[in-house]
């Protein structure tokens, strides 16, 4: 069967979010990021920002020293989040199957469409623009792999279509590194090979790559040839939620460090009840000053999204791996066994009810007015510098 995949990626997703809500960033060198003398990393960079060599991860320190002219905005996730639904609810509209990869990137199967994939690529392209204002490149082939480098050649702005049968040939001059599979150590060992394209890995002799990369030999040579046969998978479920303060300098203070982890629990707590989830386990993860770092885990007693009782499993396993005189570096608190919310009833006390009910009318103050506008009480007495933001696996 004629398979027809295509897959989207968001142009500089949360640079143009930004754009949208102050126009006057629209042309001149931006970033979304973390504070430089906050240890702060460079979440997404503008276009005119890239241009001067800023790029997402990189330390903020450094993209100001590349780029003294560099603007820098706060990181908004929930407003981000918003924009990623809108977008993604007119893909799901269009295709029976979409997989979406993270906020800004999906893939689409519409291989059951009659309408040739660059042409539907093209109409989703305009409709997301013309009803969210946001760009979007595009990649169109056969498999998911060919079809993400596509959008990657495309970018930005771009749409590039690969037919059927022409996968090896439109991979065989582009650099061997945009490969999937393709690491720094695999780029450095192709390298010393004398492996610059893609198209030298696809003909390679098959016993030297067996002899190089074992196992991985063949997969890498089917890859070289535009051969994948993943199917695009409907849902991508969340494993965990997690969010992580590394301070500019460190904390030795276990009032400091539970004032942070309020925060933290806020933060994570708050993206559970965005995808309508509670988790079973609470994660604590610190790192000392020396690098050192411990995970820690406890259950909570039945699954939950409210704030309170992640706080308590997270506060009593901070307190139990504390040692006295040894610095904080980072603080992380992560929820996993995720599932859909569900309550033992008690009739003599419905309490987690209002509780439930106040913590979805802050989210909705926090979606409108910002992450900062509202925080509990004891998060205030003392709120040392931070960074760092929610993450997904």
């Amino acid at each position: 069967m004629r398979r027809t995949i295509l897959h989207v990626d968001l142009d500089a997703f949360f640079c143009s979010v930004e754009a949208l809500r102050d126009p006057s960033l629209a042309s001149r060198p931006f970033a979304v990021g973390g504070r430089p003398d906050q240890r702060g990393v460079i979440s997404s960079a503008s276009y005119a920002a890239r241009a001067r060599g800023v790029r997402s991860a990189m330390p903020t320190a450094q993209a100001l020293r590349l780029c003294p002219e560099l603007i820098l905005v706060p990181p908004r996730h929930g407003v981000y989040g918003e924009y990623s639904e809108r977008v993604m609810d007119v893909l799901r509209a269009a295709a029976p199957l979409v997989e979406q990869l993270s906020i800004d990137e999906a893939f689409l199967d519409a291989s059951d469409d009659p309408c040739p994939g660059a042409e539907i690529a093209a109409r989703l392209k305009a409709e997301i623009r013309q009803r969210h204002a946001l760009a979007t490149s595009w990649g169109v082939a056969s498999n998911k792999l060919v079809a993400k480098i596509a959008t990657e050649v495309g970018k930005p702005d771009g749409l590039i279509a690969v037919p059927e049968g022409e996968e090896a040939g439109f991979l065989a001059p582009l650099p061997v590194q945009m490969l999937w599979g393709v690491g720094p150590k695999t780029h450095q060992v192709l390298a010393a090979e004398g492996i610059r394209t893609i198209g030298d890995l696809a003909h390679w002799p098959a016993d030297r790559l067996w002899a190089v990369f074992g196992e991985r030999g063949p997969e890498l040579a089917s890859s070289a040839l535009g051969v994948d046969s993943r199917p695009v998978v409907a849902e991508h479920q969340l494993k965990s939620l997690s969010a992580e303060r590394t301070f500019p300098r460190d904390l030795s203070s276990r009032q400091a460090l539970e004032e942070v982890l309020v925060e933290l629990v806020e933060e994570v707590a708050q993206r559970l009840r965005e995808h309508d989830l509670a988790g079973t386990t609470v994660r604590l993860k610190l790192r000392w000053s020396d690098f050192t770092t411990i995970l820690r885990q406890a259950s909570l007693p039945q699954p939950s999204s409210i704030d309170p009782e992640i706080l308590a499993v997270a506060r009593t396993l901070l307190r139990a791996n504390l040692q006295s005189g040894r610095a904080v570096r980072l603080l992380g608190v992560g929820v996993s066994g995720l599932q859909t919310p569900m309550r033992q009833l008690d009739l003599f006390d419905r309490s987690w009810e209002r509780e439930e009910r106040l913590l979805r009318a802050v989210d909705q103050i926090r979606q409108r007015y910002g992450d900062a506008s509202v925080h509990r009480a004891s998060s205030l007495r003392r709120r040392p510098p931070q960074n760092g933001e929610a993450q997904e696996t």
